[in-house]
């Protein structure tokens, strides 16, 4: 009875979770009208490529998609390189300052992001950066959370023993790090690569405030300039999100497996 219980209690809870995204799926097919009527549609309607239409007219839909798409793949690429070396510096090597460059690095996670609003601006506009998509992959790369992940990684997965062999054997550090040190790191770099992915293209405030032309736009800020006071296609707008959220769907579905492997996994078998 204990174990019903608990699978009936996992169930609603997984219901509750899932029905703001089965909602945001079914007002995608409706119109504006149809969706405030009481009681709200449950059933997918006839709307959808109305709405499609509306939302390419409204604003540059498959541009921002694009766009979003660079940038995510560009972040998750730069942060995979960096954070694996960093960790691996960090896990691996002996140098002066070591322990306290590391503290360093973990005491930015303790400062909220907002008070980087300001100062990240005036970098941005200092390097000429503003409405260009690398200010918001570049600076993010090396982050304190994902050198984090790779040096614990590292520390519990790659024994020493066998990077002082591949030394002795007149492997180079760079040769080292490619030909062994990524291949045993595969785990936390989906995890990470995972996680990276996800925030970049989920990232609101980045975008708003460096971007200032509508075509630099990514889909979050693009979706957010639909709305308006007056009147906002709430059809069309629900259609741009659901064309956002499917490609995190898919994502997720394919990786959810290596997201907790890469959390659970302790030491090399």
């Amino acid at each position: 009875m204990q174990v019903g219980s608990a699978y009936i209690l996992v169930g609603l809870g997984s219901l509750i979770m899932l029905a703001p995204f089965y909602f945001m799926f079914v007002f995608a097919t409706h119109t504006k009208t149809e969706i405030f009527t009481l009681p709200p549609p449950i059933w997918p309607g006839s709307a959808l490529f109305d709405n499609l239409k509306i939302l390419t007219e409204k604003i540059q839909f498959w541009n921002s998609l694009g766009w979003s798409l660079y940038i995510a793949l560009a972040s998750t690429f730069l942060t995979l390189i960096f954070c694996s070396m960093g960790g691996y510096a960090f896990a691996m090597f002996e140098f002066k300052f070591k322990k306290s460059l590391f503290l360093l690095v973990m005491g930015t996670m303790l400062i909220p992001s907002f008070l980087g609003m300001i100062p990240s601006f005036m970098i941005m506009d200092a390097l000429g950066w503003i409405d260009q998509p690398r200010a918001l992959y570049i600076p993010g790369a090396a982050s304190a959370f994902g050198i984090f992940l790779m040096r614990q990684f590292v520390l519990t997965s790659i024994p020493k023993d066998l990077i002082e062999a591949a030394r002795m054997d007149g492997c180079t550090e760079l040769g080292i790090y490619i030909r062994i040190v990524l291949p045993l790191l595969q785990p936390a770099l989906g995890t990470l690569g995972l996680i990276t992915f996800i925030a970049s293209w989920n990232n609101f405030i980045g975008p708003l405030i460096v971007m200032r032309s509508p075509e630099m736009y990514t889909l979050p800020l693009a979706l957010r300039s639909m709305q308006s006071p007056v009147d906002t296609e709430w059809g069309a707008l629900m259609t741009g999100s659901a064309i956002a959220t499917v490609p995190l769907l898919v994502l997720f579905a394919f990786s959810s497996k290596r997201l907790i492997e890469g959390l659970t996994t302790g030491a090399v078998k």
